[in-house]
Formats: C-alpha cells, sequence, structure tokens
C-alpha cells in the first residue's frame, strides 16, 4: 500500500500550490486534488516535478452527467478536454461520477435532469457513455477511477450512490484502465457493510480513501474502526493506494503520525 494525500484538505491555510512542499517533507509524495478546472494545474505539475512528486488524481467539476442524455455530447467534449490536460500535466488517475454536482449557497447538490429518466435509463446511458470515454482513454496512459458518492449531504439524488453499483459498472465495462475506489467515508455515510464491501469488491479497486465519520476527519475520530479495516486489506493482500481524503484534526503531522499507527504502511 502507499499514501496519497490531498491538497484540498490539508495545510488549507496557504494558495494551493504551497502546499505541495510541506506535503512532501511530511512524506507524501503522491497528490491528488478535487476540481481540475478551478486550480492552477501547470504551476502544480511544475512544483510537483521539482520536488519529485506526481499529480496522482483529479476530477472535472464541469463533466456534466453521464446519467442524462442530453449531456452526452457535453460529457465527451469535456473527457477530451481533462484527457489532454491530465496528459499535458502528468495526471495519473481521472475519477468519473455519474451526475453532475454544483455547489448552490454552499451545498452540494445533484444538477437536476433534462427529464424524467428512470432508473434504468440513466444508468443504461451511463454505460453507453462509458464505452466511448474509454476509446478516448485508450489512446492515453491515463486510468480511470469510478467511486459511489453518498446522499447524506449530496442532495438531489445520485444514481450511482454506492459501492455496489460502481462495482456493477466495472465489472460490466471490463476494461484494464478502469477501476473503482473503495471510499470509507462515502460508503459509510449511505450504505455501512465495510467489511464486507472491501471482500465483496476485492480485485475491483485500486484505492481505498480513509476519513471517519461523520466529520470527515481522520482516522480514530468518529464511528469507523480503522484497526478492522487495515487488517481486511491486509488479508485480502490489497497493494494499491490508501488515499488521505481527511480534514485533519490537529495538526498535519499528527494526524499522519496517527494514520500510520492505524496502517502501518511504508
Amino acid at each position: 500500500m502507499e499514501y496519497t494525500g490531498y491538497l484540498d484538505f490539508w495545510f488549507t491555510d496557504r494558495p494551493i500550490v504551497e502546499r505541495v512542499e510541506p506535503m512532501v517533507k511530511l512524506g507524501l509524495r503522491r497528490l491528488d486534488i478535487w476540481s481540475w478546472r478551478q486550480q492552477p494545474l501547470a504551476e502544480l505539475a511544475r512544483e510537483c516535478r521539482r520536488l519529485g512528486a506526481v499529480i496522482n488524481s483529479v476530477f472535472d467539476e464541469d463533466m456534466g452527467s453521464l446519467a442524462d442524455p442530453m449531456d452526452n455530447e457535453l460529457t465527451l467534449r469535456t473527457w477530451a478536454e481533462s484527457l489532454e490536460a491530465a496528459c499535458a500535466h502528468g495526471v495519473e488517475h481521472l475519477f468519473l461520477f455519474s451526475n453532475q454536482v454544483d455547489i448552490i449557497d454552499g451545498r452540494p447538490w445533484t444538477r437536476r435532469l433534462s427529464s424524467n429518466y428512470t432508473p434504468a435509463e440513466q444508468y443504461a446511458n451511463v454505460l453507453s457513455q462509458t464505452e466511448k470515454i474509454l476509446k478516448l482513454v485508450e489512446q492515453t496512459q491515463v486510468k480511470v477511477w469510478i467511486e459511489g458518492l453518498n446522499e447524506f449531504h449530496i442532495k438531489g439524488g445520485i444514481l450511482v450512490n454506492d459501492h455496489s453499483l460502481a462495482a456493477d459498472w466495472v465489472r460490466r465495462m471490463d476494461h484494464p484502465q478502469l477501476k473503482m475506489v473503495f471510499d470509507c467515508y462515502h460508503q459509510q455515510r449511505g450504505n455501512g457493510n465495510l467489511i464486507w464491501g472491501l471482500e465483496a469488491y476485492a480485485g475491483l479497486y485500486e484505492a481505498v480513501h480513509i476519513a471517519d465519520v461523520p466529520t470527515r476527519k481522520d482516522p480514530g475520530t468518529g464511528e469507523i474502526n480503522f484497526q478492522n479495516i487495515y487488517r481486511k486489506l491486509v488479508d485480502l493482500k490489497f497493494s494499491g493506494y490508501l488515499g488521505l481524503e481527511f480534514y485533519p484534526s490537529t495538526t498535519e503531522a499528527e494526524a499522519l503520525a496517527g494514520v500510520r499507527k492505524i496502517f502501518p504502511i511504508g
């Protein structure tokens, strides 16, 4: 296993480019960011190269909804743009979600669909659009990660809102550049069954994200038993990425030290 660190969550008292160096000094050399269009991606890439780090993952906050057939042209166009940006700046993974999520009055809401499509119709369009997107992805070295987003704090309804449907999505595509991310925070918020899910979807996920519930702070501050999560990952011989997608409850160094006690890797 290898840690990856989220620039959106750590060292938030400074501009995002200035967060790279303290992350690297903590030993985190795979760095993630959320919305690439809102960030100085070229500057981040240069700083990562200077310090021997890489941009591990990003997503496109203006992708549109794969679940909405009226967004088909939009999703293909924005994915071509995301792939171009990823290749230009050494981004290794791009996230793929079923729906567009917008921030309205400071809260995340799923964008309303253009018509009253049934869930079956939405999912059929997700699969069809994913096949087209993967044709673009095949021309690059970029990998795609699927994630189920919980509906506890993202309002308005999300088609792929748990890891069981995300796993089905990956299985149906059966593509070497497509995997899922098992996000403990999202899964616990929406459905629970973390240990069961880790077992059931083993081999389908390339990364596990950790943040405690309900505050999305470091492991050990909430209700999830991360010691059992670690034991299960060891039992499953998981060798992928452990994403530190949480807000430190104390200092970043103390939070990382706490993670290392629970997940003694690297």
